[in-house]
């Protein structure tokens, strides 16, 4: 058949070989990217110190400096190899993906490979769109939500000012980074559920009542306990939710069609394949 799988069967030995080298690729890759982001450390950390920046514009504090403190003296040291770790993570991530793609490949039938290529492209540049939304919005209204505690003393009050430590302030990110990133693989996950038929859209759209009720969980989960960032990362799962609604629909359809044109194949087969009038 022509949707068979097309690479002859390999025995443990070659698998393990396999891995190896796609391993190696994908370990190689990250070292590299670790290495630079390394040596650019510092400057990748002012980046992601920018959202704090506009908060403090945003906070009408623009009279005083942007500072954060580290109290142990291998505290920035430890901190920027995580950032060098978590930009080697973005960089080398197309590489990473590529090298599982390419040892299970062999093992998919060729429709497998053409569903599943969309999918591994979509599937990082969601988790940048979710990226992107938190470095650009969310992270700089969860600091102004911060900086609109702080006292300025005076008569009966104390001074009390907002200063990050920059290992929080670099988990703070993070932590939003991977939560919005992994929930804007939501329609790829439903889609794959769909295509596989372990989800309808029809039962997506029966619990949706559960699912916001979810949404709100694992926002308060996976998000800093303050309510602009736990409603920042709910409102956008529940907007997902519904566009996986929609694009299950959407398989479905396709699915649909598929099988419309495998039975007309079938029939038109069946016509041609009719026996003749009897010769004399």
């Amino acid at each position: 058949m022509s949707g068979d799988i097309e690479d002859r069967p390999q025995p443990l030995i070659e698998h393990l070989i396999e891995l190896r080298k796609r391993l190696m690729w994908a370990i190689g890759a990250f070292f590299i990217a670790f290495l630079v982001c390394f040596y650019f450390a510092k400057g990748l950390f002012n980046l992601l110190v920018l959202p704090f920046k506009w908060a403090v514009g945003w906070a009408g504090l623009n009279h005083r400096n942007v500072e954060l403190i580290y109290t142990a003296p291998q505290e920035f040291f430890f901190t920027q190899i995580k950032v060098a770790m978590f930009g080697a993570l973005v960089i080398a991530f197309p590489v990473i993906a590529a090298q599982i793609y390419k040892f299970v490949a062999p093992g998919l039938y060729k429709n497998e490979r053409a569903a599943f290529l969309p999918f591994l492209i979509a599937s990082p540049l969601l988790f940048l769109l979710g990226g992107a939304l938190v470095y650009f919005f969310f992270t700089p209204m969860v600091m102004w939500f911060f900086l609109a505690m702080e006292q300025g003393g005076g008569e009966g009050q104390v001074a009390i000012q907002l200063l990050p430590k920059v290992s929080e302030y670099l988990s703070l990110i993070m932590s939003l980074v991977f939560a919005f990133g992994l929930v804007f693989q939501l329609p790829v996950i439903t889609t794959l559920l769909a295509r596989v038929g372990f989800v309808t859209s029809q039962g997506l759209a029966e619990k949706r009542k559960y699912a916001i009720v979810i949404a709100f969980i694992v926002a308060a989960v996976l998000t800093p306990p303050d309510p602009v960032s736990q409603i920042g990362l709910a409102l956008p799962a529940i907007l997902l939710y519904e566009i996986s609604i929609y694009t299950a629909r959407l398989v479905e359809r396709q699915r649909a069609a598929d099988a419309l044109k495998s039975e007309a194949a079938e029939s038109q087969e069946g016509t041609s394949g009719e026996v003749g009038p009897a010769k004399g």
